[in-house]
């Protein structure tokens, strides 16, 4: 039995040498592919607010247990739909609240008819 497991062992070691001679001679062995640098994520800003720009700028890293990039392309996409929507939310308020401190009380009154009436949408 000792002598079977050697002899397959054997035959098993010599194929996979004739193969990678055969494969070097013919030309036919396409190599290494060029590494993809490591450095290759972006992260976000640390020094002033997240806009809606820089989460669809967010990059990272891949590794050979990565995530799944559609997974999280999509949690970005939503991410970046949220912030939006708030700052925009937030410039329509403060310019409903410039219009009020001004005395200008028909321009604030429009703009929060408006913003309700997007709101109910």
């Amino acid at each position: 039995m000792a002598q079977i497991l050697l002899l397959v062992t054997v035959a098993l070691v010599v194929g996979a040498l004739v193969f990678g001679v055969a494969a070097l001679a013919t030309g036919r062995d396409p190599g290494l592919s060029p590494a993809e640098p490591d450095d290759s994520a972006r992260s976000l800003p640390g020094g002033r607010p997240l806009l809606e720009s820089d989460i669809s700028t967010v990059r990272f890293d891949t590794a050979m247990r990565g995530y799944r990039m559609a997974q999280v392309d999509s949690e970005l996409r939503r991410i970046s739909y949220d912030l939006g929507y708030k700052q925009e939310l937030i410039e329509a308020l403060e310019a409903e609240v410039q219009a009020l401190r001004d005395g200008r009380f028909e321009d604030a009154e429009v703009l929060r008819k408006a913003r309700e009436a997007a709101a109910a949408i």
